[in-house]
């Protein structure tokens, strides 16, 4: 009897990689200790590019800029894991929300936009022009994502994929081919941003392209103000997971059909992870264009699109968390061997090469990702199976003492 509980206990716990005692530790733990935990990584996060550790920081590219541009991909890769991972709709597509994002902000604060035709843009020439524009892109880009989804989400797996890769193809022609409204291949230049902390050496403000010296330079303000999006956005999306939208989503992605028959209206869900997903990506599409300044078709091909749904795959579809490390890994490593040469040709510029060998690599070893998710109601469900056992078992125990005893 002893043999059978042990085992029974143990079998859980078999075959479980560091990610998956690791989150069951943190689950485990009070949410103040949690709390005691997180903020400080937080912290400690925010601060590398200050501190710009040795190990780790970038000698060719300047590692406040590198991070500033992993928040914005964390942000990309946080809502297409909504769309891909948490309901299982393949985007191929996504480059296009994240190109209305920011076009909107660019169009609307550029002095070289053609909607305007003068420099004064009105309420969107202050220094708060860029926020300002920040609940514009989301709100524009998630109307897209609902004229987008409404005829095609009833489309599933491959043919849903060809649709979105057309979609962000289509935003990518319209961009070069109007000139009349987007200014055509010569973009938009000049795109507004956050005018604060302005001081004599720094006239226009810390986010100003022109604040390039020093340890605090811009792409470490850009990089904070990443992080605090990154920090709301997986707020939302985590009270979205714990909610029924999310427990439909997860319905739909494991069986879309058992989900319809069992009384979840599938089609509106997936509206909703749509909309949602093309609302974060236009918010990253914002970011983009106050960070850049610049906004112009050819930052919004396919091959990004692609690199995007990279950094969900390889962190781990479904996992929020997982995903941000994809997307550390997509952003970091080209930087990081910028300036290591081989045969005199920059590692930098195999960087295809290498996400397609570690995409391979990763899809023979461990196929759902570094950090595959786990589903919260099978943990649930596995819990109350154990409590529910344990007083068969000791009612066994009881019944075979008392008939050893007699």
């Amino acid at each position: 009897m002893s043999a059978t509980t042990s085992d029974t206990t143990a079998a859980p716990g078999r075959g479980r990689g560091v990610g998956d005692r690791l989150r069951t530790w943190w689950n485990n733990l009070p949410r103040p200790q949690q709390w005691a935990i997180g903020i400080p990584a937080v912290l400690a996060i925010a601060l590398l590019p200050v501190i710009k550790p040795p190990l780790i920081s970038t000698t060719a590219v300047d590692f406040g800029g590198m991070m500033a541009q992993f928040a914005m991909i964390a942000l990309i890769a946080i809502g297409l894991n909504v769309v891909v991972g948490q309901t299982g709709l393949l985007d191929l597509g996504y480059v296009g929300f994240y190109a209305v994002g920011a076009y909107v902000v660019a169009l609307f604060t550029s002095p070289a936009s053609p909607v305007w035709n003068s420099s004064d843009h009105g309420f969107f020439s202050g220094p708060w022009a860029w926020l300002a524009c920040v609940p514009l892109a989301i709100v524009l880009t998630g109307v897209t994502g609902v004229i987008l989804g409404t005829p095609t989400l009833r489309l599933r797996g491959d043919y849903l994929a060809i649709v979105t890769l057309g979609f962000g193809e289509i935003v990518r022609l319209l961009a070069d081919n109007l000139t009349d409204v987007t200014n055509g291949a010569a973009g938009l230049q000049n795109v507004l941003f956050p005018e604060i902390g302005r001081s004599d050496a720094n006239p226009d403000g810390v986010f100003s392209s022109g604040n390039n010296s020093g340890t605090l330079n811009f792409g470490v303000w850009w990089f904070w103000l990443g992080l605090v999006l990154v920090i709301a956005v997986l707020f939302f999306v985590g009270n979205l997971e714990r909610s029924r939208v999310g427990r439909s989503w997860i319905a739909i992605r494991e069986d879309e059909d058992v989900a319809e028959i069992m009384g979840v209206p599938t089609f509106r869900f997936k509206l909703w992870a749509f909309v949602i997903g093309a609302g974060i990506g236009g918010l990253s599409g914002a970011l983009y264009a106050g960070q850049v300044q610049y906004v112009d078709p050819k930052g919004f091909t396919v091959i990004n699109s692609m690199l995007f749904l990279c950094a969900v795959v390889v962190g781990g579809q479904g996992n929020k968390l997982g995903v941000i490390v994809g997307a550390f890994i997509i952003v970091y490593l080209p930087a990081r061997v910028q300036g290591i040469e081989v045969g005199g040709q920059s590692l930098g510029d195999f960087k295809y090469l290498f996400f397609g060998v570690a995409l391979v690599a990763l899809m023979i070893f461990r196929p759902q990702g570094m950090f595959p998710a786990r589903a919260r109601l099978l943990s649930y469900g596995r819990q109350v199976y154990a409590a529910m056992s344990r007083p068969a078992r000791a009612r066994r125990s009881d019944a075979a003492a008392v008939e050893a005893k007699s």
